[in-house]
C-alpha cells in the first residue's frame, strides 16, 4: 500500500525529528544465516564509523554484526549499540520501495529477543520501520519522526520492567494509534504470570509455575521437595539456557553447582510425547486473535528448539511439519479453536506468539507467551519449500492488521 493511501493523524510539522537510515538487523541476520561473506560489509561499516563524522546508522549496524558473533564480541556489540543510541534515538529501515506504511516502533536496547521482531515480519513489504529507542531517562515523546502507526515492541523481561513502567506514563493519552498498546499485559507475560493468566482456561493447559530466589530454592526443595520431575530455568533466559529437568536431589545439587542464577522458575515436567515417540513443539503467532503457524520442531529430547531439533537431517520430521503447516487452518486451528479464542480473550494483545504442544486429552499445552518471539522466513527454500507460503501469509496478515488499524483510526 502506498504512502498516499494514508493520512497522517498528526501534521508532519509536529513530528520534526528525522530518523537515521540503517541496513537493519533482519537484512544482516539474513545474510549471516545464509552463510554469506560479511567481510566487505564489515569493512564498509567500520570505515563509516571511523570517518571524520561518525555515521550512527553504520554504528548500529556494526553493533548488530558483533552481537551476532556471540561471546565477547556480543558484549562489545551491546556497548556499541548503546553508543549509537546515545548519538541518535531513531533509525529508519526501508523495505521494498519504502513507499508503504510508516511504523514507529518503541524499542529498547538489547539483543534480538528484546523487542518484537518487526523487521523480520515486514519482509517482502514496502513498509518503513522506524526504531525509536527509549529508556527511563526520557522525559517525553513529543519529538518523533512522522509515522502512520506506533507499535509497543518492548518484550517482557526482568531487564525491561522499569522502562515498560516508565513508558506507560509517557504513552498516556497518546494522539496516534498504538498497536500492542497494553503495556500492563505485556509486563505480565513472565512464565509465572502467564501460568496465572491461563489457569483453568478452557482448552488450554499451562504448567503451574513459580519464581523463586536461589536461597528459597535451596531451602524449600531440600526440606519439602516439589514433586519430581520438574523443570528449572533461570529468570530472563531463552532458548533453553540453563534449563534442566530435575528428577532427584542429586540433580538439584548438580544444577546449583553449574548455575549461579539468583532467581529461577520451577514448573512440573509434562511428558508431551506423541504416538511416534517424538516431542513436537509448535510456534504460533496470533494476530488480532487469528492464529498463524510459524514452525513445528520435533525431537526425541523433551527440550525442543528449532535449532537443536536437527530438522535438516530428518526428512520425516520436515514432512510432518509441512503437513502441519499446509493443513493448519482446516485442522490444527479448528481442533484448538477454543484454546485460541481463550488465549486472545485472556491475553488481549493485538500481536503475540506462543510456544505450545498438543496433549493426549486434546488440550493445548502452552509453554510460553511472548511478544518478542523470533519469527522469520530464512530457512533454506530448497529444503523447506513449504515454509515460504506459510510465512508470506503470516507477514501479509500482520501488515494488513497494521494498515487497517492506521486507516480506521485516521477515519
Amino acid at each position: 500500500m502506498q504512502l498516499a493511501s494514508f493520512v497522517s493523524p498528526v501534521p508532519p510539522a509536529a513530528w520534526p525529528m528525522m530518523a537515521q537510515p540503517c541496513i537493519g538487523y533482519a537484512a544482516i541476520v539474513r545474510q549471516a544465516y545464509a552463510g554469506a561473506d560479511l567481510s566487505s560489509l564489515t569493512r564498509d561499516l567500520v570505515a563509516r564509523v571511523q570517518g571524520p563524522m561518525v555515521d550512527p546508522g553504520a554504528l548500529l549496524d556494526l553493533a548488530t554484526l558483533l552481537m551476532l558473533q556471540g561471546g565477547d564480541l556480543a558484549a562489545e556489540g551491546a556497548t556499541m549499540q548503546r553508543h549509537a543510541i546515545a548519538l541518535q534515538q531513531s533509525y529508519q529501515i526501508s523495505h521494498g520501495s519504502g513507499l508503504g506504511l510508516r511504523i514507529l516502533a518503541f524499542v529498547t536496547a538489547g539483543d534480538f529477543m528484546a523487542n518484537t521482531p518487526l523487521d523480520f515480519l515486514l519482509h517482502g513489504s514496502d513498509a518503513v520501520l522506524i526504531l525509536h529507542f527509549v529508556d527511563t531517562d526520557m522525559l517525553s515523546l513529543s519529538n518523533l519522526p512522522a509515522h502512520d502507526i506506533a507499535f509497543m515492541a518492548i518484550g517482557e523481561s526482568p531487564d525491561t520492567a522499569a522502562i515498560m513502567h516508565h513508558m506507560q506514563g509517557l504513552l498516556a493519552d497518546w494522539p496516534t494509534p498504538i498497536y500492542n498498546h497494553s503495556i500492563p499485559v505485556i509486563a505480565k507475560l513472565s512464565r509465572d504470570g502467564v501460568a496465572q493468566m491461563l489457569a483453568n482456561a478452557p482448552g488450554v493447559y499451562t504448567p503451574p509455575t513459580q519464581a523463586l530466589p536461589r536461597s528459597a530454592l535451596i531451602n524449600t526443595l531440600m526440606t519439602t521437595p516439589i514433586a519430581a520431575p520438574y523443570i528449572l530455568r533461570p529468570l530472563g533466559t531463552h532458548a533453553g539456557a540453563g534449563m534442566a529437568q530435575i528428577s532427584n536431589s542429586a540433580d538439584l545439587v548438580n544444577w546449583l553447582r553449574r548455575h549461579d542464577a539468583a532467581d529461577v522458575y520451577t514448573a512440573p515436567f509434562i511428558d508431551y510425547r506423541g504416538a511416534n515417540g517424538l516431542y513436537a513443539k509448535q510456534r504460533i503467532v496470533l494476530i488480532q486473535g487469528r492464529p498463524y503457524p510459524s514452525h513445528m520442531a520435533s525431537s526425541p529430547h523433551w527440550m525442543v528448539h528449532y535449532l537443536n531439533a536437527d530438522m535438516t537431517n530428518h526428512p520425516s520430521r520436515r514432512t510432518d511439519e509441512a503437513a502441519w503447516m499446509a493443513g493448519f487452518d482446516q485442522d490444527f486451528a479448528q481442533r484448538h479453536a477454543t484454546a485460541f479464542a481463550t488465549l486472545y480473550d485472556r491475553i488481549g494483545l493485538d500481536y503475540f506468539g506462543i510456544d505450545c504442544a498438543e496433549l493426549p486429552d486434546g488440550r493445548l499445552l502452552v509453554f510460553e507467551v511472548d511478544v518478542a518471539m523470533i519469527v522469520h522466513d530464512m530457512d533454506c527454500p530448497q529444503m523447506f519449500p513449504y515454509k515460504q507460503p506459510a510465512m508470506r501469509k503470516l507477514f501479509a496478515g500482520f501488515l494488513s492488521a497494521l494498515e487497517n488499524t492506521a486507516k480506521n483510526w485516521a477515519g
